[in-house]
């Protein structure tokens, strides 16, 4: 990773709904079309037909077949149960019994896991994928995370598979020693298990007892389905065809049109719709599928796939609009929608009650993941793979947890309404035991078996978010940190400073990647230009400070090896003018301006919520935000409901 590209990126702060960055072509279009047709020929499928239903469990016999055939990749028979194994071979752990029948969701329960020679965190770790498990489509796509405690318990997951894909269960930690898979035959030959044994011989491996896959549909049972379609008639009229056809058509279509366009829709919105409709109809065609014709119409509109707002203030309708893709990434529900009608969106006491309503809603979960996406970057935490050779430890498992981690931090700021100071320090963190291992950290109580805990962690030890690892490492690479890419990073998204591209013409630094010459060696020369001297000014301080932490999140002291790489040297002066010896000091001093942190994020939620860029004449409103919440301590709930209700929210 070069120093120089970070700075070249778009202004938008990595906001992907950025709206100054939003393209529409031919392909996105075409795209459109064919997503409103699949959703309404599932729904329709649903609501008319047959509800697709699967629920099968696979115990040892359907999950060792093809045991002593070719190319065999599955876990060993142990009596009634079976055992996963920790080996290296390529697609080791897939169970082609498992193969999902159609794409959709699905509920999986791994039954009786448990941990066979477990490890120093009392537990053994397995990534539960799911894929084809063939090399000519390798790609995995992440269920969940199944530990094995010493007490065998089932544990359940919720994930979107796809049709002929299967599920991959195999322990994964990074620098557990791995099984010989006595692999032989052609083809890639197939596992053996004869004449071993590997639980003697020390092997990390997950017994279970079998699994059970259900169909399931998260988003509304079949008749949630047909009532979204066709509420007010039952299935004889529809079957049949209401008495009344181009009345009941008009009906449906303009409720229908209500929910996706997000507000009241008009006689003359509505026409084009009803005239789709009653040609079908006209021509012969049954009466759900001529509704099928003005549905996708509507689902193709730009009423409905874009937000049509007014410049000046917002009307009700477009507020319940931003508070519920917000919040839910979805149309508002019918609570919204009333409170809109009646004008009472506006309301500063009622939006604040709604956000709380939202937020207790399961749905929120959609937010929290967006927009750390969004803010933090970790949709790019696969963007880059640590070097497997001075990182051993690192792993999918510990990747995961580290998303898992830093998701449910956010989750407990906003729903406990805590401070933004616990962006920097915090007395408690959320583990679990392969993450407590991977960070070093002493003095905390884990249960193996329990997943992720809320923990309360002594006060010496690492803390807040910035130190988190899914955080550090992407503001990384495989190899090393930068404290430009890190300085950009904690500058715009934690201490409100955007940073302007460099000049053009100033070559990009390669740090060494031996750690034979410290990155700061190189950007003194780098600053001797007064061109960049004033940026690196500002950006390098909180670089710099980061650089204690490895690019996954560990804590460390040299670049490299000690003795053969250069010493870390976490000290800086900040633009102010404060010196400070380490990242402890330089988190201390910005621990001082919880105002400054304040007014930062509520920055970052404006920008996500309203899709627009940071103005200079949003200053004041951010200012105003943040002095708003100092009597709560900047907790990040009242943060989010000063900013829902501020002008920059409510206007276009």
């Amino acid at each position: 990773m070069k120093l120089g590209e970070i700075l070249t990126a778009d202004s938008d702060e990595g906001f992907a709904n950025t709206a100054s960055s939003q393209q529409l072509s031919h392909f996105h279009l075409q795209s459109y079309l064919q997503a409103a047709d699949t959703a309404l020929e599932e729904a329709f499928s649903r609501a008319l037909g047959k509800d697709p239903s699967f629920e099968k469990r696979y115990g040892k016999m359907e999950l060792t077949d093809g045991l002593g055939k070719g190319n065999y990749r599955g876990p060993e028979p142990a009596g009634n149960e079976v055992i996963a194994w920790a080996m290296g071979v390529q697609f080791y752990g897939r169970l082609p019994a498992t193969i999902i029948p159609e794409d959709g969701w699905y509920q999986v329960t791994v039954h009786d896991a448990r941990g066979i020679n477990r490890g120093d965190d009392g537990a053994v770790w397995a990534t539960l994928n799911s894929g084809s498990g063939q090399s000519n489509e390798p790609l995995q796509f992440p269920i969940g995370l199944v530990e094995g405690a010493e007490q065998a318990a089932d544990q359940t997951y919720r994930a979107w598979i796809r049709k002929g894909h299967c599920l991959i269960l195999k322990p994964s930690e990074g620098g557990a020693k791995y099984a010989p898979s006595n692999v032989v035959g052609k083809d890639g030959g197939t596992v053996i298990f004869e004449g071993r044994d590997l639980e003697q011989q020390g092997y990390h491996g997950l017994h279970f007892s079998g699994i059970t896959i259900q169909r399931i549909h998260p988003n509304g049972d079949r008749a949630v389905v047909f009532n979204n379609l066709f509420p007010g008639l039952t299935r004889k009229e529809i079957q049949e065809g209401p008495a009344k056809p181009l009345v009941e058509a008009k009906r449906l279509l303009e409720t229908f049109a209500a929910r996706a366009f997000r507000r009241p829709v008009s006689a003359g919105t509505l026409a084009p719709y009803e005239k789709l409709v009653a040609a079908a109809l006209s021509s012969g065609e049954a009466f759900p599928e001529a509704m099928r014709h003005g549905y996708h119409a509507i689902l193709c509109s730009p009423n409905f796939l874009t937000f049509v707002e007014a410049p000046g203030d917002l009307d009700d309708h477009a507020i319940a609009s931003r508070l519920s893709y917000m919040l839910w990434k979805s149309l508002p529900d019918q609570k919204l929608r009333q409170l809109a009608d009646q004008g009472k969106l506006r309301d500063a006491p009622i939006i604040s009650a709604q956000i709380d309503r939202l937020l207790a809603d399961p749905k929120s979960s959609r937010f929290i993941e967006s927009f750390t996406n969004e803010w933090l970057e970790l949709r790019d935490i696969d963007f880059t793979q640590p070097d497997p050779q001075r990182f051993r430890t690192f792993d999918p498992i510990v990747q995961q947890s580290m998303l898992a981690e830093t998701r449910a931090f956010v989750a407990e700021l906003f729903r406990e309404d805590l401070s933004v100071t616990h962006f920097l320090q915090s007395d408690f963190a959320f583990l679990n035991t392969r993450l407590k291992e991977h960070y070093s950290i002493e003095g905390v109580d884990l249960v193996a078996g329990n997943g992720l805990a809320k923990v309360k962690l002594p006060p010496d030890a690492r803390s807040g978010l910035l130190t988190q690892g899914a955080v550090l490492k992407v503001t990384a690479d495989g190899s090393v940190t930068s404290p430009v890419v890190r300085g950009v990073f904690v500058n715009e998204r934690f201490l409100g400073q955007h940073i302007d591209p460099p000049p053009p013409n100033i070559p990009a630094i390669e740090p060494d990647i031996r750690g034979a010459v410290s990155i700061r060696e190189q950007l003194e020369k780098h600053r001797d230009s007064m061109s960049c001297a004033s940026c690196h000014a500002r950006i390098d301080p909180a670089g710099f400070a980061l650089e204690e932490f490895d690019p996954v999140g560990n804590l460390r002291e040299f670049y490299g090896r000690p003795g053969k790489s250069a010493k870390i040297d976490s000290s800086g002066t900040t633009p102010e003018g404060h010196d400070f010896r380490n990242y402890p000091e330089w988190r201390d001093l910005h621990l001082s301006q919880p105002d400054m942190l304040a007014e930062a994020f509520a920055g970052q939620l404006l920008r996500y919520g309203t899709g627009g860029e940071i103005r200079f004449s949003d200053k004041q409103a951010m200012k105003t935000i943040s002095e708003s919440t100092r009597i709560r301590n900047h907790g990040l709930r009242s943060l989010l409901k000063a900013t829902l209700t501020s002008p920059p929210f409510l206007e276009k």
